[in-house]
């Protein structure tokens, strides 16, 4: 789905993306590369193909879109090393020429030198490009001219169907301060955004962007 925000053009992708057509930016939240192999070491039974699978899916983003630019607005791996980062170790090296930036968030604690080693751009507290100002949690953005797309909350719709079933999904939020990026990995929670008036909502489906 294409909309209008802060005078320029956005795409929002049904696989929880938003690409700038303007800069050639295309900007994900909430990967947590490792999350899955962080809960394995737990002794938690999690699929193994669960970065496989995220990773993937950004690939094909990267294929249709054919940014300049990858943007990711915080929480790209959830803590520490492990094989998860191995994955993504392969898939960065087809991805030599893209620009990764990183907008650190509060999962995101490796060492600079692993984020040099992977090449990667760090972006400590935020960063800004056109009208937009890139953070991993919007209310603390101090940037009182800019308008401020965030992650951090994993925000989530629900829609009531005419037979008065319940569906969650995934969405965008475009408020009137600041917008949120639905978290990107499939292995993720769901925080229930109920929209006040003359903010806009639009539900992740499995076929579609819609607007609530």
């Amino acid at each position: 789905m294409t909309i209008t925000s802060q005078g320029e053009e956005l795409i929002l992708d049904k696989e929880r993306a938003l690409f700038l057509p303007k800069h050639q930016l295309l900007a994900i939240s909430d990967l947590h590369l490792g999350k899955s192999a962080h809960f394995r070491q737990a002794g938690l039974q999690v699929p193994a193909t669960i970065a496989q699978t995220d990773l993937q899916r950004l690939s094909l983003l990267i294929k249709q879109y054919n940014p300049k630019t990858l943007l990711i607005n915080g929480d790209m791996f959830h803590h520490g090393l492990n094989t998860d980062i191995d994955e993504f170790l392969a898939w960065r090296k087809q991805y030599q020429e893209l620009n990764l930036l990183l907008v650190k968030g509060n999962h995101d604690r490796l060492s600079g030198a692993n984020y040099a080693a992977m090449n990667i751009e760090i972006h400590e507290s935020n960063y800004c490009l056109g009208p937009f100002c890139f953070i991993h949690d919007a209310p603390n953005c101090t940037d009182e001219e800019l308008y401020p797309i965030s992650g951090h909350i994993h925000p989530g719709v629900t829609i009531v169907g005419k037979a008065k079933q319940r569906l969650k999904f995934p969405c965008f939020y475009f408020g009137k301060d600041y917008a949120v990026l639905p978290a990107f990995s499939l292995f993720t929670g769901l925080y229930t955004i109920y929209p006040k008036a003359n903010e806009r909502i639009f539900a992740v489906t499995p076929k579609s962007v819609v607007e609530v």
